[in-house]
């Protein structure tokens, strides 16, 4: 059957689901962006609180950093504007807050691009001299389908959901069904938080979470921990 006039092409839309999936061995299983801290020092034991914790961190901290630039970074890729793809990879890495969260987009902007090289022959030459935040490596892949910007953003937030949801079943610990519903309530407010990512110019994105900052510092020497952050 045809796709239907004006929708992603399945081409398209399987691989904006393949580039958001948790199985993309990039590593975001391994990282809880604070939220291990949180349960040991936030009070994060419930699955209330933590469905909580997760839709203020989409909103105040994801929604307005990491998303904004995925939004800004995919035209720039499609434009060719090196300089812009530069000036958004070296906010991420300034905004960073705590050595973890750091690390985290090093990391995982790193692996991404040895997996891109496996899909895209330019690759290796479209990366010389730039080491690749998470979000603008995402960009990169996103701009090679025919995805809107729009969808581009809902798939991002949607594995970051992913990947927290599954951090947080593990670590208050709750079961699979109340990950289910945390997840659930992430992907009804995710369409509002890329909405107003996509509208963010350079001096409204932001990455000011002190309390977060402060939580993912502590979890650097946290005893016994499953996270990487």
């Amino acid at each position: 059957m045809d796709d239907a006039p004006g929708a992603l092409s399945a081409a398209s839309l399987l691989q904006l689901i393949w580039l958001a999936s948790p199985a993309l061995p990039v590593g975001g299983f391994s990282y809880s962006e604070g939220l291990e801290a949180g349960i040991e020092w936030a009070g994060l034991a419930t699955e209330e609180a933590a469905a909580d914790w997760l839709a203020d961190q989409l909103h105040l901290g994801l929604g307005r950093a990491d998303l904004a630039v995925v939004a800004q970074a995919i035209p720039a890729w499609r434009g060719g504007d090196m300089a812009r793809i530069r000036a958004l990879n070296d906010w991420v890495f300034q905004t960073r807050e705590s050595a973890e969260f750091l690390l985290q987009t090093e990391q995982m902007g790193r692996s991404f691009v040895e997996w891109l090289k496996l899909r895209h022959a330019d690759v290796a030459s479209v990366f010389a001299g730039l080491a690749a935040s998470y979000p603008v490596a995402f960009a990169f892949a996103a701009s090679r389908t025919e995805a809107p910007v729009r969808d581009a953003c809902l798939a991002f937030a949607f594995g970051w959901a992913e990947n927290m949801t599954a951090a947080a079943v593990k670590a208050v610990p709750l079961g699979q069904s109340a990950g289910q519903r945390m997840l659930g309530r992430l992907a009804a407010e995710i369409p509002t938080a890329v909405d107003s990512a996509i509208t963010l110019a350079d001096d409204d994105r932001q990455a000011f979470s002190p309390m977060l900052a402060v939580l993912s510092a502590r979890h650097e020497t946290q005893y016994s921990r499953l996270f990487r952050s």
